[in-house]
């Protein structure tokens, strides 16, 4: 699974990892993200963010 940065601020979220306390179990694959999922510093769009290098 592939990890994806915000756009604006540089955010990386790691599916292995998730957001447990947003309630994004670990495995979680950016893709399966609601597309109401924000940045959790910034909070700028899903579509604000690109694929990791």
């Amino acid at each position: 699974m592939k990890k994806y940065v915000c756009d604006v601020c540089g955010f990386e979220y790691d599916p292995k990892i998730g957001l447990p306390n947003q309630g994004i179990a670990p495995g979680t694959a950016f893709e399966d993200l609601p597309e109401s999922f924000t940045c959790p510093v910034c909070g700028v769009a899903k579509s604000e963010f690109s694929p990791a290098d």
